[in-house]
Formats: C-alpha cells, sequence, structure tokens
C-alpha cells in the first residue's frame, strides 16, 4: 500500500498493489476468498511493486506499508523533495 501523502499519524492507501503479477492460481484463490470476479484487467496497472505517477502532497512524505501472505507488517516513510 502506498500513501502519497503521509500525515505521520494515519495511513490512506492511495495505490494498492498486488504482486502475485502473472499467476492465475493466485488471483483465482484471491477471488474465491472474496466471493467476488475480479476484473484482471482494472487492476493490471498494480500488478507488481512500482507506483504509478503521483504528485507530491502537502505533507511532502510518503509511506509504504507492505503486508506479506503471512501476515507480516512492516511500514517505511520517506520525506520527499522536488
Amino acid at each position: 500500500m502506498l500513501d502519497t501523502d503521509y500525515d505521520g499519524r494515519s495511513l490512506y492507501p492511495r495505490q494498492v498493489f498486488f504482486p502475485m503479477a502473472g499467476n492465475d492460481e493466485a488471483w483465482a484463490k484471491l477471488a474465491r476468498n472474496l466471493k467476488a470476479e475480479i476484473d484482471l484487467e482494472r487492476i493490471r496497472a498494480y500488478w507488481g511493486t512500482e507506483s504509478l505517477p503521483f504528485e507530491l502532497g502537502e505533507y511532502r512524505r510518503i509511506a509504504v506499508k507492505i503486508v506479506d501472505d503471512r501476515g507480516v507488517e512492516s511500514l517505511k516513510v520517506m520525506a520527499l523533495s522536488e
């Protein structure tokens, strides 16, 4: 998850990534767990681990939160300059 304007208190994920790209079985498993259909065309932009372009916000820092398949969470906050 990527918060492109992190305020230092709350993570607001503006981009969410699904690094199971290319693995149809993983997507099928996710769809079964969610009891929903997943439109692969709509989320293709979020496959992998590279963000989409974004403008710097008021707080000029980002937060990246990673949750692995075991539920282990990591958070990295970075200040950005122009």
